[in-house]
């Protein structure tokens, strides 16, 4: 998978790797399902679950390297 950033859509990390779902669930993005979620960014959705977006995504990308 190419690198996630923060305009990266979730619906899009969750479609192409589906095993980061419990990272957004351990920072209480616990609606991946739902309409507004899949539509959001990484950024977007940070500033909403009041999480840091660089130490996200840094997280998210370590994850889907390994």
């Amino acid at each position: 998978m190419a690198q996630i950033s923060k305009d990266t859509i979730i619906g899009d990390i969750l479609t192409i790797a589906p095993e980061t779902a419990p990272l957004f669930l351990e920072i209480g993005m616990h609606c991946l399902g739902c309409a507004m979620s899949s539509g959001e960014t990484v950024e977007e959705a940070c500033a909403v679950h009041g999480v840091d977006t660089d130490a996200f995504l840094a997280k998210l990308n370590a994850f889907v390297k390994d």
